[in-house]
């Protein structure tokens, strides 16, 4: 399979990796940054680099033909590139899932794969119990609640300060509210409300905490359905580029690729 990258941080160098090493049976044909510097950097350790085209817009991405595209830049990036792309008949995995809370950008996407006959699919990233949630989705789900603790250097500081927390010396509580108010101001950290909401069809409740002494992104969920209550704690390391970033994420990307791109007569989960 041929597979394009947006966005040339954390999740990207996962992925490239997990090509380089054979764990993934794919190509990968191109790279697109708003800095192009970053793909550069991305490839100086990559055995096939003389093979990857480095993109600085959408035009030229697409001429490289992937088949399957890996959207892990932003929101903004999902406006821009997605809908274009699915329109292309490509696939795309996307990781900016929180841009879908918006219900005009959520029917473009979806009405651009229909037309493209292309697929969206979102990893289950950084959390656990999406299927499980899935499955009660149906039967009715009262309530979601996520509950999120990063260390203060994953935020933004102009956000914090904006928040009133200019120095978060101990575990501070920085936002309780509706998860689409949580996407929007932080857009970077809080992608998993817009999975929970999408798998569940109810929009969390979120509450954010940061410390300076916190080690871990720990993601705290709790869900009631009529038939069953779960409650699940994933505490994650932070991706050592990127502290915004658990490295369970990107690694949740590579099993998604890799169950597509082998394919197997044994399915696990929905």
């Amino acid at each position: 399979m041929r597979i394009g990258v947006i966005g040339c941080g954390a999740i990207g160098s996962v992925i490239m990796n997990a090509i380089s090493r054979g764990e993934l049976k794919a190509e990968l044909v191109g790279l697109m940054d708003i800095y192009p510097e970053k793909c550069e950097g991305l490839l100086r350790d990559f055995v096939a680099k003389n093979e990857v085209l480095v993109c600085r817009d959408l035009e030229e991405f697409l001429k490289a033909r992937p088949q399957l595209v890996v959207e892990a830049a932003s929101q903004q990036a999902v406006r821009d590139y997605v809908p274009k792309i699915l329109n292309e008949g490509i696939d795309v995995v996307l990781l900016s899932v929180g841009a879908l809370l918006d219900e005009g950008l959520y029917n473009e996407v979806v009405e651009a794969a229909k037309r493209g006959n292309a697929k969206v699919y979102i990893p289950t990233g950084a959390i656990a119990g999406i299927d499980a949630i899935k499955a009660l989705k149906p039967l009715g789900i009262k309530r979601v609640v996520l509950r999120s603790y990063k260390n203060v250097k994953a935020f933004d500081r102009e956000v914090l300060r904006r928040l009133g927390f200019s120095e978060v010396k101990e575990t501070t509580k920085i936002f309780e509210g509706e998860g689409t108010v949580a996407v929007k101001l932080f857009p970077a950290n809080v992608n998993v409300v817009a999975t929970l909401a999408l798998a569940s069809g109810k929009i969390p409740w979120v509450e954010i905490y940061a410390d300076p002494k916190y080690d871990k992104n720990v993601h705290e969920i709790e869900v009631e359905g009529e038939v069953s209550r779960i409650c699940v704690r994933v505490e994650n390391v932070p991706h050592p580029d990127n502290p915004r970033t658990s490295y369970l994420a990107p690694l949740s990307v590579v099993r998604l690729i890799k169950q597509l791109t082998e394919g197997s007569g044994l399915v696990i989960g929905t």
